[in-house]
């Protein structure tokens, strides 16, 4: 990690990861942003002093493991890239800071929030236990056996949260993808932020805040985009314009550093 950002992040006032649970947002509106990494650093002095950064066990840069589940037709992915209303994703994560691992589902309702359920589970069980398969049953359409793991994704984020809003702000980074047959790829340049809040983003602070900042939202997923990195996919195409974003950051990353 660049000292720099380590530096500004020190500066920041500190939330505890019980204070957080005021803001967990299981039931929220997401808005996503892309930037190049090296715009951290300046986006970090625009929010000093508006919000406050988690701090677990002295560390304010968390790693996270993702396991991401799917149908061998991918279903979920092919509902996400045709963005079906309902559609979902099944993962494990694993909050490597803490330890914690959690079966996870989340869905996007048609009024266009996101819905998140999980319980304490881990991917490196073989199969579902009787409480994951229940848990999975009565949200899932598809058999709980057709899931398996299809993509794995690490990343390290940042979170943060107002001093008296009930929003939350994630920016990840260093982002790098595998899948079972061995394949991988990275996203070494690329940075995602993220706003979660229970109301519209156009009313958030943050929301006002970035527009400073010359980002702009875009839609954007994780998954779908490692699975089309690392999966010959029907439907991947779809993604092209997104693919072809990530190549502009990553350009002007690069151009930023020869200028």
């Amino acid at each position: 990690m660049a000292p720099e950002i380590l530096n500004i992040l020190y500066s920041f006032n500190s939330v505890r990861l019980e204070e957080m649970d005021r803001v967990k947002l299981m039931d929220r509106y997401d808005t996503k942003y892309l930037l190049p990494a090296n715009r951290i650093p300046d986006l970090l002095k625009l929010m000093l002093g508006r919000y406050r950064v988690l701090e677990i066990n002295n560390e304010r840069i968390s790693s996270y493991t993702t396991v991401y589940l799917d149908t061998p037709d991918f279903t979920c992915f092919n509902q996400h890239v045709t963005e079906r209303t309902g559609r979902l994703k099944v993962r494990f994560r694993t909050y490597n800071t803490t330890g914690n691992s959690f079966l996870e589902i989340k869905k996007k309702t048609k009024k266009g929030r996101t819905v998140k359920w999980r319980i304490e589970n881990s991917p490196s069980e073989n199969s579902f236990n009787a409480t994951a398969t229940e848990f999975i049953k009565t949200r899932v359409p598809n058999d709980p056996e057709s899931l398996k793991p299809v993509l794995e994704n690490n990343f390290k984020r940042i979170t943060f949260t107002g001093f008296d809003t009930s929003e939350r702000i994630t920016l990840d980074l260093d982002i790098s993808y595998a899948s079972p047959d061995g394949k991988s790829a990275e996203l070494p340049l690329v940075a995602i932020l993220e706003l979660k809040c229970r109301g519209l983003a156009a009313r958030s602070p943050f929301s006002k805040l970035i527009k400073q900042f010359s980002i702009y939202p875009t839609g954007f997923s994780k998954y779908c985009i490692g699975c089309a990195m690392l999966h010959d996919l029907p439907l991947k195409n779809i993604l092209k314009p997104k693919i072809l974003l990530l190549n502009r950051i990553e350009n002007e990353y690069n151009g930023s550093l020869s200028a």
